[in-house]
């Protein structure tokens, strides 16, 4: 678990930075301040965008009395997707990007179901230990 979150906190704002330089010397400090820039306002509107779409379809699925689950999950992945477009760094917004396509979202969406089952199904099994 530490050497994940070391490659996190440490790991990735390295490699941004690294990215950030090479990327300044090929073209210049100021078309890669624009790049940065311009990417990250142009994720945060499309996060905002999305993120309204998905609003919208929650408040669709409680009218109609349904559990919105799904656009639930959505909605985690279009927050997900809009911290790390303001992070500052080239690889942190394509990720932003590729979780804010509703088609590579769903391969994300999907995992992440797959995730919160298993950790229901082992948090069901300790409590049927717990209380046997």
């Amino acid at each position: 678990m530490f050497f994940k979150l070391a490659l996190l906190f440490i790991g990735i704002p390295f490699l941004e930075v690294v990215i950030l330089v090479k990327l300044g010397q090929a073209i210049g400090f100021i078309d890669t301040m624009l790049i940065v820039i311009v990417t990250g306002l142009a994720g945060a509107a499309l996060a905002r965008w999305q993120g309204l779409k998905v609003w919208l379809a929650i408040q669709g699925e409680l009218e109609q009395g349904r559990m919105p689950a799904v656009q639930m999950i959505d909605g985690l992945l279009i927050f997900a997707a809009g911290l790390v477009l303001i992070t500052p760094g080239l690889l942190t917004d394509a990720l932003g990007f590729v979780l804010l396509i509703p088609t590579t979202r769903n391969i994300f969406k999907h995992w992440l179901s797959k995730k919160f089952q298993e950790m229901s199904e082992r948090r069901e099994g300790r409590i049927t230990i717990f209380l046997e």
